[in-house]
């Protein structure tokens, strides 16, 4: 295994079998080559080298991370409907709480970071309320600043303030880099500058307070210009690669330092034996209340070491293989390869078109296979997508709902192995969610896999209904093992009594996958396959009566 240091651009040409060529825009090229016995040997070297993601708190496990827009009544019906359903929450994710402001592609939001008092009256309250039930807010910031003319209530102006200390990336004439982004334009806070790394991390901080967030969003990082002028003089061509892994290392340093607050507070409460107020209690106490979560789509070599949780970006709408649910797959697995233990895409996608000669609108049948696929990655988190009202939603209707909700309680039922994985991952580099070609390197048919099956650590193996009007799909079992369905119990791979095959092919099978019954198998005779079954059973999810003794195996 290869990998490069240093930042500069380079291309890696994989298009000759046999041969992989190397090009760097620079005077030197640095790397270096890593000897491992296995796929997954090189990876935990790999990451011993760049770097781990830490442990993820359990409260992110528990449940869905709703994401959500509108406002705080159309936010609390969400919440009631999901209560009344029993719908695990770990929390809401609100990324419109800096207000929104309607652009050539939907809806987007002000990029000028203060709570929108207007859009989410009574959020105080709204806090309080979710605490009470173990639920955190989550929101959204990103290294980007807009000039606000045009927003009527603001209370500050963050683009004036950095523009006039000059916080902003210049362009070659001194003036701060407009970048286009839809249809407005916005700068880029130079993260080069120590003094702006502070002041941005400071609005960051006192929001986050003010605001009892949980985590939030750190979005975009992969933005700077090329022909740029940066406060370190660095080429911007150089730092290009760097700069979202500052813009990770600022968020971050952030949630240490308030996880270190709040774990100071907490300590100070204790010594005087005066009890933490009511609004600040949970569902649980301690380390894991204080641990705070954000989550990047830009990243470089270094940036599992700095970044909590990653999402894979703005997907289509679409069962697409290259901007698509499939390509949702594909990310997911080829991350995982690189470090990026702990990743996630959006349920439904994100990118909408609703032109009169163009659309991508999100289907319903796309949106509830896209819950089938999350409810097996290490975070299920929904998106209303940049045009709403163009996509079916998982409150649309009964039937969007009560499959958003059957698939909250299946992720919620192998809660217990997700924060198995989570520690390993945080101690290995491991990812939670593997392409089968790390536990089966030899096996030639896996190695032709893209987005069709993939492994969750290397007890469950899920094979996604990726196409439109999918009945079944085309499920393959390396020789090795055995693997049960978890609907139906049948046992699939090679038989008990026969030898392993002479040339190490294993068995393709078809799988009937009618919708809320996604092709999902267990390794057999795998405790952790039993437990999970076990809490679907108990659940109401699943009527399979599993035999106990054949699932004696101690993994």
């Amino acid at each position: 295994s290869l990998f490069l240091e240093g930042y500069s651009y380079s291309t890696f040409d994989f298009r000759t079998s046999g041969r992989v060529q190397i090009q760097v825009h620079a005077d030197e090229m640095q790397g270096r080559i890593l000897n491992g016995t296995s796929p997954l040997d090189l990876i935990q070297l790999y990451t011993e080298a760049t770097g781990r993601m830490r442990e993820l708190p359990p409260w992110i496990l528990k449940g869905a991370v709703v994401g959500m827009q509108g406002g705080t009544d159309t936010v609390r019906r969400v919440w009631e409907q999901l209560q009344n359903l029993g719908v695990p929450v770990s929390a809401f994710w609100l990324q419109d709480w800096v207000g929104q402001r309607k652009t050539t592609t939907g809806w987007q939001l002000w990029w000028n970071w203060e709570l929108d008092t207007e859009h989410y009256p009574g959020w105080c309250q709204l806090t309080e309320d979710f605490q009470s039930k173990g639920v955190r807010i989550m929101a959204y910031f990103n290294p980007f600043l807009v000039p606000t003319d045009k927003k009527m209530n603001k209370r500050r102006d963050l683009f004036a303030e950095a523009k006039s200390q000059n916080f902003l990336i210049q362009n070659k004439k001194g003036s701060p880099y407009m970048i286009p982004v839809t249809s407005f334009e916005a700068a880029l806070v130079d993260l080069t500058n120590p003094h702006a790394f502070s002041w941005l991390k400071g609005i960051m901080r006192d929001l986050a307070v003010q605001a009892r967030l949980g985590g939030w969003m750190a979005d975009f990082g992969e933005c700077l210009p090329f022909d740029s002028v940066l406060f370190s003089g660095q080429d911007p061509a150089f730092l290009r690669n760097r700069y979202p892994e500052l813009w990770a290392k600022l968020n971050r340093e952030l949630i240490e330092e308030l996880e270190a607050q709040k774990q100071e507070l907490r300590r100070n409460i204790s010594k005087s034996h005066t009890s933490i107020p009511e609004n600040e209690q949970g569902a649980e106490d301690g380390e894991d209340q204080d641990s705070l979560v954000f989550f990047m789509r830009a990243g470089y070599r270094d940036s599992p070491r700095w970044t909590t949780l990653f999402w894979e970006g703005d997907q289509m709408v679409s069962w697409q293989r290259h901007d698509g649910i499939k390509s949702a797959v594909v990310g997911l697995l080829s991350s995982g390869l690189s470090g990026y233990a702990f990743n996630h895409s959006d349920i439904g996608g994100f990118c909408t078109v609703d032109l009169p000669f163009l659309r991508y609108r999100r289907s319903e049948e796309l949106l509830l296979r896209w819950m089938e696929l999350n409810a097996f990655t290490t975070i299920y988190r929904t998106h209303e997508g940049n045009i709403p009202s163009a996509n079916y939603q998982f409150y649309s209707s009964t039937k969007c709902l009560s499959h958003f909700a059957r698939f909250a309680k299946i992720y919620k039922a192998w809660e217990f192995y997700r924060i198995q994985l989570v520690k390993e991952a945080a101690a290995t580099g491991l990812p939670v969610v593997r392409h089968l070609f790390l536990h089966y390197p030899h096996d030639k048919h896996v190695q032709t896999l893209t987005y069709q099956q993939f492994l969750v650590g290397s007890e469950f193996m899920v094979v996604p209904a990726l196409d439109k009007g999918c009945k079944q799909v085309e499920a393959y079992f390396p020789d090795q093992e055995q693997w049960q369905h978890i609907w139906t119990g049948r046992t699939y791979g090679r038989e008990a009594a026969a030898p392993p095959s002479h040339n190490g092919a294993g068995f393709t099978h078809s799988i009937d996958c009618p919708l809320g019954y996604p092709a999902v198998f267990v390794k057999k005779g795998s405790n952790v396959g039993h437990t999970f079954v076990k809490n679907l059973m108990e659940e109401g999810l699943s009527s399979f009566q599993q035999d106990v003794s054949s699932l004696n195996h101690k993994i």
